[in-house]
């Protein structure tokens, strides 16, 4: 029997993070005395990207790898304070993790995020033991569009790469996905259809695809 592979982002993909991480880093430039961003600038500029990108973009200025440190936890231990009583899953994603499971497929997380927000949002939706892989972003050299993270989930499987799926939200990662040569579910809980790559599928939530509709893909 062929072995497949379902690879999930996390924000945005597992859990509608996107409104949350807005808020946090609202809070974090209003401590660092920055304007204001418009939801345009958070969805050209952030939903997706990875924190160097960000930084540098509002901070509108080089940001030394010792300062993105200090600037990345700063932010991020704001989200997770913010998010942590509203943690909640994509509808529906909950049983189609079970059904593929079930069904033999291998299951990764794949995220830009830092690795205490994967692991709040694995612990609170109590899915970790579902997961063969979980790589965040203190995992890879290279960022999404790079598809490190993809090409190395796919190593910890043991799938090949024609195997596997990827579910993604966001530009810079379904970029990634196709980079390394997988098939992409566009999740459309930040952006709409036209603003995204082509993908092999669109879904608004996990209730309009099925076990059955992914392998297919993969065929």
């Amino acid at each position: 029997m062929t072995e497949y592979a379902a690879i999930f982002d996390m924000d945005g993909v597992i859990s509608h993070t996107n409104p949350f991480h807005a808020e946090a880093f609202r809070a974090f430039f209003k401590n660092h005395n920055i304007e204001q961003a418009t939801e345009e600038e958070f969805e050209q500029h952030m939903y997706g990207k990875h924190n160097s990108y960000i930084m540098q973009h509002f901070f509108k200025r080089p940001i030394s790898p010792e300062e993105l440190r200090t600037l990345e936890f700063e932010k991020e231990q704001l989200f997770r304070v913010i998010y942590k009583d509203h943690v909640a899953p994509i509808k529906g994603l909950i049983e189609f993790l079970g059904q593929l499971k079930d069904s033999g497929f291998k299951l990764a997380v794949a995220t830009s995020a830092p690795k205490e927000n994967m692991d709040l949002i694995l612990d609170e939706l109590n899915i970790r033991s579902l997961f063969s892989s979980t790589l965040s972003s203190e995992d890879v050299k290279l960022h999404k569009p790079h598809p490190e993270v993809y090409l190395k989930s796919a190593e910890n499987l043991g799938i090949p790469i024609k195997q596997c799926i990827v579910f993604e939200d966001s530009f810079s990662g379904i970029t990634a996905a196709q980079n390394a040569g997988m098939k992409v579910v566009a999740v459309l809980s930040t952006h709409k259809r036209d603003e995204l790559p082509p993908s092999d599928i669109y879904i608004q939530n996990y209730t309009e695809i099925t076990v059955a509709n992914v392998k297919s893909i993969l065929r």
